[in-house]
C-alpha cells in the first residue's frame, strides 16, 4: 500500500514516514508542491498525506489541479490549528479528510487506514476473505482460527490483494505497492513472495489469472 508524503517540515515528514512504515505501508516523500502535485498524477498512491504550506506550489492548489485532472486518490489535508478556513477550502477543493497541527501520528495512521478501506470498499479495519481473516491494525493474519506468522513485505503482498478482493493484481502493480516504485528487487520477487505466501495461507487463497497477474477471493 503506497502513500505519498507531501510535507515541507522534515521533522514532521520523518514521524510520519516512520509511523506509516511501521504500520506496514510503503511511503514516499517530497517536499514542495510541484513534486508532489507530478508524483500524485503520475504515480499510483492508495492516499496522499498533503500540507497545505508547501513551497513552490500551495497544497490548495496541488489538490485543485490533482481533481481537475481527474486523480480521485484519497486525500488527508494537514493545516495550522485553528485555519478552519482552509480546512473548508480543502474540503471544497475535494480533500477527503484533515488533521490539524499538531497532532499525534497514531491518528494520522488511523485516518489514514480509514481512508484506504474506504477507496477499497471495505467497512472495519479486519478483512475477511478467501477463507482468512487479516486485521490491518494489529497487523495480523489468521486462517481457521490460527495465527499465521508472515513477514512485512509477505503482509504487504496479502493486504494489497485483500483490499483489492475480486480484481487482479498484476505483477508490476503488486510489486510497487509491496516494494515501491523507487526500489529494484528482483525480476522473479513477486512470484518468489507469492509461493512464500501461498504455503502459509494455503494455495487456493491466491489464484493465478495467467499473463495477467494474481486475484483473492475472486
Amino acid at each position: 500500500m503506497r502513500i505519498l508524503i507531501v510535507e515541507d517540515e522534515k521533522a514532521i515528514a520523518d514521524d510520519v514516514a516512520r509511523a506509516l512504515t511501521a504500520a506496514s505501508y510503503v511511503v514516499d516523500v517530497v517536499s514542495d508542491g510541484e513534486t508532489g502535485w507530478f508524483r500524485a498524477g503520475t504515480e499510483a498512491y492508495c492516499c496522499i498525506v498533503l500540507d497545505l504550506g508547501l513551497p513552490r506550489l500551495d497544497g490548495l492548489t496541488v489538490l485543485k489541479r490533482l481533481r481537475a485532472e481527474g486523480v480521485l486518490t484519497p486525500v488527508l489535508i494537514l493545516t495550522a490549528r485553528g485555519a478552519w478556513m482552509e480546512r473548508v477550502e480543502g474540503i471544497d477543493a475535494g480533500a477527503d479528510d484533515y488533521l490539524p497541527k499538531p497532532f499525534q501520528v497514531e491518528e494520522l495512521v488511523a485516518r489514514v487506514g480509514a481512508l484506504v478501506r474506504r477507496a477499497a470498499g471495505v467497512a472495519s479495519s479486519v478483512i475477511e476473505v478467501a477463507g482468512l481473516r487479516i486485521d490491518t491494525r494489529r497487523l495480523s493474519v489468521s486462517r481457521d482460527g490460527r495465527s499465521v506468522e508472515l513477514s512485512s513485505l509477505e503482509f504487504r503482498a496479502i493486504n494489497y490483494l485483500a483490499h483489492r478482493k475480486g480484481c487482479v493484481v498484476s505483477q508490476g502493480e503488486l510489486m510497487e505497492h509491496v516494494y515501491g516504485a523507487e526500489r529494484e528487487p528482483d525480476s522473479n520477487a513477486i512470484e518468489v513472495l507469492i509461493g512464500r505466501l501461498r504455503r502459509k495461507v494455503g494455495a487456493e487463497a491466491i489464484a493465478t489469472r495467467r499473463g495477467q497477474g494474481y486475484v483473492v477471493g475472486g
